[in-house]
């Protein structure tokens, strides 16, 4: 196993057990173990279709911004 993997399953181990159950379904899904379609929560539905409308209107962030955003470390 690589060293990027197996430190992001050790920090998933000191989640709560409603995140460590979301990170082993999508961790299922990337491996081809499950075999329904993945289901978007509903508390994420509303920014997914917001953004959605936003490319509908052609409203983008700045290249400048999209960077800074990809370069910050997650929490």
């Amino acid at each position: 196993m690589i060293k990027s993997l197996e430190s992001a399953i050790e920090k998933i181990k000191r989640l709560p057990p409603d995140r460590q159950a979301y990170a082993a379904r999508v961790l299922n899904e990337i491996a081809g173990e499950i075999a329904e379609p993945f289901v978007v929560p509903h508390e994420h539905r509303a920014a997914i279709l917001k953004a959605l409308a936003q490319l509908d209107r052609d409203e983008r962030a700045p290249d400048d911004a999209v960077e800074d955003l990809l370069r910050r470390p997650w929490a």
